[in-house]
């Protein structure tokens, strides 16, 4: 069991964690990265990001996360591929991670280990994330201008993805109750939208399409009530049946709302003094690339400023 110690130790690898890293170790403090076991976070899984800032272009998901990668290695900070397992959280005090056999102490710890989207489960799903199958409208809804996409889920979330989308294309959304469970304002407003129909008793047994050709081409539905079986046309499928933020591990040592999302005060600090949280694990609202990377350049300066404050802590070599 390797012992690796640091300034600041950042769990995950997406905009905010390699922006925290990008700011920390350009401070001259030693700062390790542990990646996870999707290095790059969800950016890895799109194709086009058209709307972060600097690219007038548009840049490939995959190609955004590696140059944010060089750049937070070129500062000095260490990348690890490694996978979280157990934490030990002391307020003030040293913290310590254990990951794949090794332990990670640090004088402040920044949590940037993202959230998950719920999804169906379906083999095409996942072929054709990126690819016609999306999780975020704001992120994505822009390609589908003039086209028809399905939104699956009956809850606000689904309901205010819908409304977001009819900016660019036709919405079909697909629920697999007889009702929805979103509030009434947000139903209210869907049903009034002459842009959005309704499929309901519904489930998506299959995404059709291909990676090579044209991307998602339709959706086969199956009827909860009878089991009959239809095929609908689409240009994309946006899955919006919630978020699970990746806290599990932090349960009983740091303040969580009921989803299991960190809590954080002035700025990105959580209940544990010394440990700061920062993107998708902390914001369930915003959920974009660049929120999570300036939630991340925050943790980094509040993780700064709380090391300047431990005077009497040398710095790790």
């Amino acid at each position: 069991m390797a012992l690796h110690q640091s300034d600041v130790l950042i769990i995950g690898s997406g905009p905010a964690g390699l922006t925290s890293a990008v700011y920390t170790a350009r401070a001259n403090l030693n700062v390790i990265v542990l990646e996870g076991i999707q290095p790059g976070g969800q950016l890895t899984t799109t194709t086009d990001v058209e709307n972060f800032p600097g690219f007038a272009d548009g840049i490939m998901g995959p190609a955004l996360m590696e140059e944010m990668r060089k750049q937070a290695e070129r500062f000095g900070a260490k990348l690890m591929v490694r996978s979280v397992e157990k934490v030990e959280l002391t307020p003030n005090g040293t913290q310590r991670v254990y990951g794949d056999g090794d332990v990670f102490e640090c004088r402040a710890l920044i949590i940037a280990s993202g959230a998950s989207a719920r999804l169906l489960g379906l083999e095409s799903e996942k072929r054709l994330m990126g690819y016609g199958v999306s999780t975020c409208a704001t992120c994505d809804g822009a390609f589908f201008r003039g086209k028809k996409v399905a939104v699956v889920g009956g809850g606000d979330s689904a309901m205010e993805e819908a409304n977001f989308l009819t900016k660019f294309a036709d919405v079909v959304i697909i629920h697999r109750r007889d009702r929805m469970r979103a509030s009434k304002i947000m139903q209210d407003r869907a049903q009034a939208n002459p842009r959005i129909e309704f499929q309901l008793n519904s489930v998506i047994d299959e995404v059709l399409g291909d990676r090579e050709g044209t991307g998602v081409t339709g959706v086969r539905v199956r009827n909860v009530e009878t089991d009959a079986v239809s095929d609908i046309a689409l240009d994309g499928v946006f899955v919006a049946i919630g978020h699970t933020p990746n806290t599990a591990i932090f349960k009983g040592q740091l303040a969580m709302d009921e989803q299991g999302y960190l809590l954080t005060q002035d700025g990105t600090h959580t209940s544990v003094p010394g440990v700061f949280a920062a993107g998708d694990v902390q914001d369930h609202k915003y959920r974009q690339a660049i929120t999570a990377a300036g939630s991340g350049c925050m943790a980094a300066i509040d993780a700064e400023r709380y090391l300047d404050g431990l005077s009497d802590t040398p710095p790790v070599d």
